[in-house]
């Protein structure tokens, strides 16, 4: 066996960043009030997040990419019979998962652009629509958080699975990047991404932000 970089770096701050700023948004929101503010600032955050890695999804490295792990039908159900291969990356089932929360966690940024609350605080693109669609993304960007801690809680519930049962830390490489590998594909699963164009991708995400938050506002 060999330890191999399989998630890259900016796979990795994306990943921690998201749970930062979605951990703020959350804390926010429920505090009410003044926090609101900070709400809608962290939610600005995770949009930023989002948009690098749907664009990470087609230009990061092996493992970031949405065709190494998105897999038919019949690949998840050979997994879930345990007659599948082992995969490095994301296995078929954590890439619904992980495809799920993107999906969710879209809707709610995006949602949460022309949301108001009523009393003083609205999405940056709250004069773009009528008060009565406001006040319907508004709903569903409420009913839609309950969705995405249900997928969070499946998330934790995996990642303690495989600790406690499977003897799998999931992790330590989702923080150091690294996993022991079959000698055999080690060079093959290497993967660490290329920096500079990851830092074009998040100033443009969060250039692009910047511009429906601020000048369209």
């Amino acid at each position: 066996m060999k330890h191999v970089t399989i998630w890259d770096l900016p796979l990795r701050i994306f990943h921690w960043a998201l749970v930062v700023f979605f951990a703020v948004a959350v804390i926010s929101a429920k505090l009410g009030g003044n926090a609101l503010e900070w709400h809608v600032y962290s939610g600005l955050a995770v949009l930023v997040l989002l948009i690098f890695r749907v664009l990470w999804g087609f230009v990061g490295s092996k493992h970031a990419k949405f065709l190494n792990f998105i897999r038919g039908p019949r690949t998840i159900l050979a997994y879930l019979k345990g007659t599948g291969e082992k995969h490095i990356g994301h296995n078929p089932v954590g890439a619904l998962s992980v495809i799920a929360m993107l999906l969710l966690l879209l809707f709610q940024a995006v949602s949460g652009l022309f949301s108001n609350d009523d009393i003083m605080t609205e999405g940056p693109l709250f004069a773009l629509v009528s008060k009565d669609t406001s006040d319907y993304l508004t709903h569903l960007h409420t009913l839609n958080q309950y969705m995405l801690y249900g997928v969070l809680a499946l998330h934790i519930g995996a990642i303690l699975y495989y600790r406690l049962v499977k003897r799998e830390n999931l992790v330590r490489p989702m923080l150091t990047g690294r996993k022991q590998v079959p000698i055999s594909v080690a060079e093959t699963h290497e993967s660490h991404g290329n920096v500079w164009i990851a830092t074009a991708l998040i100033a443009s995400s969060t250039g692009f932000v910047w511009v429906i938050s601020t000048l369209w506002k």
